[in-house]
């Protein structure tokens, strides 16, 4: 399977284990628990499958900061956590660093 689609899928589960974290309660709520310990061990297992293919300076930049967009939007939604200002200014300074590695290096091929 494609390198990157191992990334997107390590991605959305590491992204459902972290905002999952929350909802865990510290482990005293099982099925959150559940969903938090399996997504990373999904999500870091796909991950070392990614990094036969991909460079692992890309794949943990794009990891990272798929991470932080997506559970931030899930984190506005769920919990009512809306970033200000300064945090999306943030965040978007974190999607141009991830674009300009795609498209711009060598590094990234």
């Amino acid at each position: 399977m494609n390198g990157y689609v191992l990334l997107a899928l390590a991605i959305v589960a590491e992204v459902i284990a972290t905002s999952s974290l929350k909802a865990a309660g510290n482990f005293t709520r099982l099925w959150p628990s559940v969903l938090v310990v399996t997504g990373y061990v999904a999500a870091f297992w796909l991950l070392m499958q990614v990094m036969k293919t991909v460079p692992v300076g890309v794949a943990y930049a794009i990891w990272s900061g798929a991470g932080i967009v997506l559970v931030t939007l899930i984190a506005a939604v769920l919990y009512r956590q809306v970033p200000d200002l300064a945090a999306c200014v943030g965040i978007g300074l974190i999607i141009a660093g991830v674009a300009v590695i795609q498209l711009f290096s060598k590094f990234s091929h």
